[in-house]
């Protein structure tokens, strides 16, 4: 640490913080608006809760906060936005789905099967089962896998590629209007820490002034390192997955063993929801581990500029945190149930028996996944975004309550630095940045397994953006004021979270989802989907018969355990519709990205305009810089002003009264002779 920083960590300072403007509350008799101060604006137009329907001040907070928390409240409000016609469209998919329930062929097929089908075992001390016993799970699955849902993932892909579109838009307008187009290439200065830490320094070829350097070899072994502690990490992670995937087995099989009918027609349910909740906790856990690792190696690298420190920071801790929170739905999603085997020759992992999907299927379970994780977090979030500061603010003001004390005795105020100084030291945005962008892919790397996500997302989304506003206008310190240009690498993590959208999307269709059986059994058959229970189950060899009980599995095979035929035909009919579904979604996203010009026509003849005027300007001060010089060159100049002749007449300059004439600080030092002192002994 260096600066200000240091001064506090070494106790010579207690905080350094700016000021806020007064209190944030007005004051209690009816005043005309424009004698508020800007702190008391935002408090009366944003951040309270009445204000959730009203558009954000963007300007007011800019102007308060700098631009990077200005972008940051831009995007949330644009994104908020953007999820109401997502949300509205996943709710009707989802009535769709309860309609389905009450009609479709299938579902009322295996509700009135009573004893038809019986099912082998789901686990090596499980019993045979009926398949009528699952007739609520099923119908509860059709919410989630029915053909809507095909359409819906077709509409979140092109969402989320013209949301990042009119979102480019909407950062050019802004970056525009507040002036900072080109902060990072031009105005950025190096960071103190890099300036004070840097080995060597170099000349600046665009300013000449002298800046620190830091070898870009070393940088990329300190890198290469940093990676390495993000593999070991990941496979901890996987650890901890692969620990809770037996977790589930083994209570499967306790719960099993119990002599409660409740429990053990439930064993898998509880076990499914128990292991999403202990997925919760660790998730949690290594999230705050991994996050303070990343800190000490993004610092060790030393990136010269703040953006690049925070985009190598983000970066590092979003790959852990995108394994962390995905992994447990990936697995879900696209590998519990495909490696278990069939009746008799069944796989298994560290002498367990291999994971089986649960009696109402896999996507049932990604869903309920899906709500744990992400409601979950939602909920565990708001919650502590609304008490935690509550709480720190409480126990703040409680240790300066003697100072209050004696400020009430005396019938004084507390100093405005004393009474900012109760307040909590604003954490940045990291967090809330990492909060929405998660929630963003789970929105629409999963969304075919739930239509109401975005609906959650919205309505999160509402709370948050009043939550954020109470905790920088009553609950935090100022924060210094820091300049940007756009919300920096985020951006480019949505853009890369699109594309892994279109691909998860397309094989959970394709492969989790019943939409695409359901679909060739139409073909193959009259058109009805009368029977089509029948065609999924396939009959257990009569090797694993058990006291003469010939049971069902779900399957294409015959009775040798051999695939039929359709699973051949089912496997083409899937690879080919990712292939088509990944080619069309792709390429209407290129169409999009090609009709929506990144920046406004408006802003664009803004920029030329200024770009014109700045080289009319130039060329008319160096015009008129030439002139000048031409007249001059007539009339005898000071001795002073010849100073690249200044050896031959140092002494007349010497004994010119003139003042030398002002230097740029920011241009390289004059070529001085050393003075006496500093010279080596001959």
């Amino acid at each position: 640490e260096v600066g200000i920083d240091r001064l506090i960590s070494e106790k010579v300072f207690t905080a350094a913080y700016p000021l806020h403007d007064g209190p944030f509350e007005a004051p209690s008799s009816t005043v005309d608006p424009e004698s508020l101060s800007l702190r008391q604006i935002l408090y009366q137009y944003w951040a309270r809760w009445a204000c959730w329907k009203k558009y954000q001040p963007l300007d007011h907070i800019r102007e308060y906060y700098g631009e990077k928390i200005a972008l940051y409240f831009a995007w949330l409000g644009f994104y908020t936005g953007w999820l109401l016609p997502a949300a509205v469209v996943g709710t009707l998919v989802f009535f769709f789905g309860i309609w389905l329930m009450l009609v479709d062929i299938p579902a009322k097929e295996i509700c009135e099967s009573e004893n038809r089908y019986i099912m082998c075992p789901l686990c090596n001390i499980c019993s045979h089962w009926n398949l009528s016993s699952i007739c609520i799970t099923f119908k509860a699955g059709l919410l989630f896998d029915n053909g809507g849902t095909v359409f819906f993932s077709i509409f979140m892909s092109l969402w989320a590629v013209t949301f990042l579109e009119y979102w480019k838009r909407t950062n050019s307008v802004l970056a525009h209007r507040w002036d900072c187009s080109e902060f990072e290439e031009i105005e950025e200065r190096p960071r103190p820490e890099f300036t004070a830490m840097a080995p060597m320094t170099v000349r600046n070829p665009v300013t000449g002034a002298e800046e620190p350097y830091f070898p870009k070899t070393l940088r990329f072994n300190r890198t290469l390192t940093g990676f390495m502690v993000i593999i070991i990490m990941v496979t901890v992670v996987l650890m901890f997955l692969i620990a809770i995937i037996l977790y589930r087995t083994i209570l499967s099989i306790v719960i099993s063993r119990s002599q409660n009918a409740f429990f053990i027609f439930s064993a898998g349910r509880i076990a499914s929801l128990t292991g999403s909740v202990l997925n919760l906790l660790v998730i949690l856990l290594l999230s705050r581990v991994y996050t303070l690792l990343a800190q000490i190696l993004t610092r060790w690298e030393m990136h010269r500029t703040q953006t690049k420190y925070e985009d190598a920071f983000i970066l590092k801790v979003f790959v852990f945190q995108f394994i962390n929170f995905y992994s447990s739905p990936v697995y879900i999603a696209f590998f519990k149930g495909r490696f278990v085997g069939y009746p008799g020759n069944y796989h298994t992992l560290l002498g367990i028996r291999n994971e089986d999907c649960g009696a109402g299927g896999c996507l049932i379970e990604l869903a309920q996944e899906l709500l744990v994780i992400m409601v979950g977090k939602q909920l565990i979030n708001n919650i502590q975004e609304f008490i935690c500061p509550k709480v720190k603010s409480w126990w703040q003001k409680r240790k300066f309550q003697s100072k209050q004390e004696e400020a009430r005795k005396t019938d004084m105020q507390l100093p405005p630095w004393e009474a900012n100084h109760q307040l909590l030291v604003c954490e940045g945005l990291f967090d809330e940045y990492l909060e929405m962008v998660l929630q963003f892919g789970f929105i629409t790397i999963f969304v075919a397994a739930c239509p109401l996500a975005p609906l959650f997302a919205l309505l999160n989304n509402w709370v948050e953006v009043r939550l954020d506003a109470q905790k920088f206008v009553c609950e935090y310190r100022r924060p210094v004021v820091e300049r940007a240009q756009d919300i920096g690498i985020w951006f480019n993590i949505m853009h890369v979270i699109t594309h892994l959208a279109v691909v998860s999307n397309a094989f959970m269709i394709a492969f989790t989802s019943d939409f695409l059986p359901r679909l060739y059994y139409r073909y193959t058959t009259e058109g009805s989907l009368r029977g089509y229970i029948n065609f999924t189950l396939a009959f257990a060899p009569e090797s694993y018969t058990q006291n003469n009980t010939m049971c069902r599995y779900r399957g294409f095979r015959d009775h040798k355990g051999h695939y039929l035929p359709e699973y051949f035909n089912l496997l083409a009919i899937r690879l080919g519709f990712i292939i088509i579904f990944e080619h069309v979604v792709f390429f209407i996203a290129r169409l999009i990205d090609m009709m929506v010009p990144d920046i406004p026509e408006e802003v664009e003849i803004k920029i030329k305009r200024e770009h014109y005027m700045a080289k009319e300007a130039l060329a008319e001060n160096q015009s008129l810089g030439q002139k000048v010089f031409l007249e001059d060159t007539d009339q005898p100049l000071p001795e002073l002003r010849h100073r690249h002749n200044f050896q031959g007449k140092t002494h007349s300059a010497r004994n010119n009264d003139s003042l030398p004439l002002p230097r740029d600080t920011d241009s390289p030092p004059p070529m001085l002779t050393p003075i006496p002192e500093d010279k080596h002994p001959s």
